[in-house]
């Protein structure tokens, strides 16, 4: 082998060498660009779609879970609590929830998926506070034709068991009930694109 085929040789190995070197160094060197540009974790998680397992929940019972920064409302309504629905139909703002905020497979008497799991977002559409979860009937703070809902402290706003807005209250809007599917019998999916929801 002659001296110029060795420096050739060389030459070829170093070009190589360098070039390799150069390409990772310029990926290690725009990585925390990147990186950067990436939503953080806390943005991620604040429209990340939530996994609920309503295995556990007892009739009547009523779940809190966070999504989007809000609380969400998972309900297993009993026979009886789905017994007062229509009742309570002629004092309601809106009961078809025709000018509320719900996919099309709430609009429904029931606003849900399956009668018995009610999922809501639990904001009051009057001013943005959370209302408390009043199952019991006839109370004496809400009167005797009370048959169970949902009643906002901070106004008086009051909503059914199926987060449909009374007369007569600051609450112009029903609750919103937000999109979501059941993976299961016992999984329930809140948040994410659903083809149903536009149907």
């Amino acid at each position: 082998m002659s001296l110029e085929e060795i420096d050739n040789r060389r030459r070829r190995f170093l070009t190589q060498a360098t070039a390799v070197v150069g390409a990772v160094g310029a990926g290690l060197a725009a990585t925390p660009f990147v990186v950067s540009m990436a939503p953080s974790a806390k943005a991620q998680a604040s429209g990340a779609p939530v996994e609920v397992d309503i295995s556990k929940i007892e009739p009547g019972q009523l779940i809190r879970v966070m999504w989007r920064g809000k609380p969400v409302w998972v309900l297993q309504r009993t026979p009886e609590a789905l017994a007062t629905l229509p009742r309570v139909r002629e004092k309601l703002l809106d009961p078809e929830s025709k000018d509320s905020e719900q996919p099309a497979y709430a609009a429904n008497e029931v606003r849900s998926r399956k009668p018995e799991i009610f999922v809501a977002v639990g904001v009051c559409t009057h001013l943005g506070c959370s209302p408390t979860y009043r199952p019991d009937q006839t109370p004496a703070d809400l009167g005797p034709d009370w048959l169970g809902g949902f009643f906002c402290p901070c106004h008086g706003s009051l909503f059914d068991l199926a987060g449909r807005v009374y007369k007569g209250v600051p609450a112009p809007k029903n609750l919103e009930i937000p999109p979501y599917r059941f993976l299961s019998d016992s999984l329930l999916f809140i948040g994410g694109a659903d083809e149903e929801e536009s149907a």
